[in-house]
C-alpha cells in the first residue's frame, strides 16, 4: 500500500509540481490550498506525511504542524519556506517537524527528504504493533500474569483463586519452595477491587528479626539509633491495597502477637511511638512450612494461624503437574530466549522427555533456571538432552550422583550429606540449594554452623 502524502500550499502552481513529482515516485497524493482545508482532509485521510508551506494566509505552517500533532501525533511533518532561517527552522523542529526544506524546490532534496520521513514513520507504526502484540499477549493472560498451566490440579488451585479474589478474606498460600506461590498472590491482587492500589511484598525469612517491627509498622523520629526521621513501614505502603506476607512461617512469636493486633484491630503504633494509624490492608500470606505441625510444636500461634487460615490455597508441586512442564519450559524458553538475544525457537523431544520425567524438587523455579542455562549453552535452534544438566539426562553425566544410606544412617547424617552434595551441585550457592531443598535458606547455615559446633536443631 503506497504511503499517503497530503500537500499544502496556497500556491496553485507549487501544488500541481508537488502532486505530479510524488506521484511519480509512487507516493499516494492529496491536496489542500489552506490550513483549514488541510485539517479536513487529515481527519478524513489520516495520511502518514504532510509536506506544508510555511507562508500561508491564516493558518500558517507552524500552527498546521500544532494541528496536526494533535490530530493524527504519529503523521510526520515536512516544512516548505523560501525564507530559510536558522531561528524558524529551531522553532519547526521544537515543535515536532521531521524536515525543513527551503523554496525554490529541487526535486532530489524534496524525494530525500520525504523518503526518510516515510522511513520514519514506517518504523514508530512497527514499534506501535509491537507494543500492541505485547500489550495483547499480556491481556491474554489477563490479571493472572504468567501463571501457566493446563493440568487438573492446577486449574483447580486457579478456579478457587478466582472465586476468592474478590472478597475481602485473608488468604494462605501454601506449597513447597518455587511453586510460584508469589506469582498467585499478585494473580489474587489483581483479580480484586484492589487492583488499582499498591501490592506489598514482605520476605520474613530475609528481614533481620530485630529489624520486623520497624519494617512492618514504620518509625517515628529518634526512635532508635539512625532514625533521622519517620519512616511508614510496609503495612502503610499497602493502605489499600495488599500486603503479600511471603514465607510467614519464620516470623519469630513476638512478632506474630503484633501481627495478630493488626488483623484483629486493623491499626498500630509506629515504633517510637504513640499515635494509632489505622490502615485498610488485605492480607495474603505464603508459606512452605507446615503450619498445623508448627502450632502443634508450639512454634507457632494457634490464634494467628486461624487468623490467616481464613482461605487456604495449597499449590501443588510441579511433580505431580507434568502436564504443565511443556508449557512451563515453552514459555520460559520465549522468555528466555528473547532476554538473550538466541535463536532458540524450540525443544527436542528427547529433551522434552527428560524434563518431563524429572522429579522438580525445586519445582517451577527449578524448571525456569534449567530452561535459561539450557538457552544460553544452546548452540542450535532447539534445545537438546546434552543442553540440560547432566543429572537430568537418561544416562546421566556424572553431574550429580545418587544418594545411598545404609538401613539405620542416622537422620542427620543424611540431612547433612543431602545440604553437602546439593551444595556442591550449585557450586556453594546456598540459597539455590535451599530452593532445590525446599527449605529455608537460613536453615542451611543453621544447620553447617551446628555441624561445626553446636546443637542441631530439627527443622
Amino acid at each position: 500500500m503506497s504511503t499517503r502524502i497530503l500537500v499544502v500550499d496556497d500556491e496553485e502552481s507549487n501544488l500541481k509540481v508537488l502532486d505530479r513529482l510524488l506521484g511519480k515516485a509512487g507516493y499516494a497524493v492529496s491536496t489542500a490550498s489552506s490550513g483549514p482545508q488541510a485539517l479536513d482532509v487529515l481527519r478524513a485521510d489520516q495520511p502518514e506525511l504532510v509536506l506544508t508551506d510555511l507562508k500561508m494566509p491564516g493558518m500558517d505552517g507552524l500552527e498546521l504542524l500544532k494541528a496536526v500533532r494533535t490530530v493524527t501525533p504519529t503523521t510526520e511533518v515536512i516544512l516548505m519556506t523560501a525564507y530559510g532561517t536558522v531561528e524558524i527552522a529551531v522553532e519547526a523542529m521544537r515543535e515536532g517537524a521531521y524536515d525543513f526544506i527551503t523554496k525554490p524546490l529541487n526535486r532530489h532534496d524534496v524525494l530525500r527528504s520525504v523518503r526518510k520521513a516515510e522511513e520514519k514513520a514506517q518504523l514508530v507504526a512497527e514499534n506501535r504493533q509491537l507494543r500492541q502484540q505485547v500489550e495483547a499477549q499480556r491481556n491474554a493472560t489477563g490479571p493472572l500474569g504468567t501463571t501457566v498451566g493446563r493440568s487438573e490440579a492446577f486449574r483447580s488451585v486457579l478456579e478457587t483463586l478466582k472465586q476468592v479474589a474478590p472478597s475481602e478474606a485473608t488468604v494462605l498460600v501454601m506449597g513447597e519452595s518455587g511453586t510460584g506461590k508469589e506469582l498467585l498472590a499478585r494473580a489474587i491482587h489483581n483479580l480484586s477491587d484492589r487492583s488499582k492500589g499498591p501490592l506489598i511484598r514482605v520476605n520474613c525469612a530475609a528481614i533481620p528479626e530485630n529489624l520486623f517491627e520497624s519494617e512492618l509498622f514504620g518509625y517515628e523520629k529518634g526512635a532508635f539509633t539512625g532514625a533521622a526521621g519517620r519512616k511508614p513501614g510496609r503495612f502503610e505502603l499497602a493502605d489499600g491495597g495488599t500486603l503479600f506476607l511471603d514465607e510467614v512461617g519464620e516470623m519469630s512469636l513476638a512478632m506474630q502477637v503484633k501481627l495478630l493486633r493488626v488483623l484483629q484491630e486493623g491499626e498500630f503504633e509506629r515504633v517510637g511511638g504513640t499515635k494509632t494509624v489505622a490502615v485498610d490492608v488485605r492480607l495474603v500470606a505464603a508459606t512452605n512450612r507446615d503450619l498445623e505441625r508448627m502450632v502443634a510444636e508450639r512454634k507457632f500461634r494457634e490464634d494467628l494461624y486461624y487468623r490467616l487460615n481464613v482461605i487456604p490455597l495449597r499449590v501443588p508441586p510441579l511433580r505431580d503437574r507434568y502436564d504443565d512442564v511443556p508449557l512451563l519450559a515453552a514459555h520460559f524458553l520465549r522468555v528466555y530466549a528473547e532476554k538473550n538475544r538466541k535463536g532458540v525457537r524450540g525443544i527436542t523431544d528427547d529433551a522434552l522427555e527428560a524434563l518431563q520425567a524429572y522429579r522438580w524438587p525445586g519445582n517451577v523455579r527449578e524448571l525456569e533456571n534449567t530452561v535459561e542455562r539450557a538457552v544460553v549453552l544452546c548452540k542450535g535452534d532447539h534445545i537438546g538432552v546434552a543442553d540440560l544438566p547432566g543429572h537430568m539426562q537418561p544416562e546421566g553425566s556424572g553431574n550429580a550422583r545418587k544418594l545411598v544410606f545404609a538401613i539405620g544412617t542416622p537422620l542427620r547424617e543424611m540431612e547433612d550429606l543431602a545440604i553437602r552434595e546439593t551444595l556442591r551441585y550449585t557450586g556453594g550457592d546456598k540459597k539455590l540449594a535451599a530452593r532445590l531443598l525446599g527449605i529455608a535458606a537460613r536453615t542451611i547455615y543453621r544447620k553447617l554452623e551446628d555441624k561445626t559446633g553446636g546443637e542441631g536443631d530439627e527443622d
